[in-house]
């Protein structure tokens, strides 16, 4: 169990460090280049990181444009003004652990503060240990449809929770 998740705005270094997460296959799409680019992308005010009791980077949380997969657009999945797009990811050695339950309630519970009646997000089809996840938290599967991720095309689903 991770004790006392808190949610902060995102500083240099955490962004640094997640940036190099590496996830393994078939979990790598959802892996970062540590680019400057990328870096600055998570130092965006839509990016919060994670700590846990021992105030340890465990994950982050995204909202808005920045939680988007580009292939949702062709699908009109981001037209709905009262809808808050969510992204969130916890660090590799913790995932796959029983953690996410946990880590999703308290995304949950922190994104109340967005006034937003429908959360949404979109996670790879394959990615049948999230989806999981998102179902035992109540979040609904709604369309599928194909993105592409470093020149390759994946299958995902937008899912929305309902408060």
């Amino acid at each position: 169990m991770i004790r006392n998740i808190t949610f902060s705005p995102m500083t240099e270094q955490c962004a640094t460090a997640i940036a190099s997460w590496t996830f393994d296959p078939p979990f790598e799409l959802y892996s970062m280049d540590s680019s400057a680019e990328t870096i600055d992308e998570i130092l965006d005010e839509q990016f919060f990181a994670a700590h846990n009791e021992r105030e340890e980077l465990i994950g982050y949380i995204c909202f808005g444009e920045s939680a988007r997969v580009p292939g949702g657009y062709n699908f009109g999945i981001y037209e709905d003004s009262s809808v808050l797009d969510i992204g969130l990811s916890l660090t590799p050695n913790l995932t796959g652990k029983g953690y996410g339950n946990q880590f999703l309630h308290e995304i949950i519970h922190f994104s109340k503060r967005f006034n937003k009646p429908t959360l949404q997000l979109v996670v790879a089809t394959f990615n049948e240990r999230a989806i999981k996840v998102y179902k035992k938290a109540s979040f609904k599967p709604k369309n599928q449809f194909l993105s592409p991720v470093d020149g390759k095309y994946y299958e995902f689903m937008q899912m929305q929770y309902h408060y």
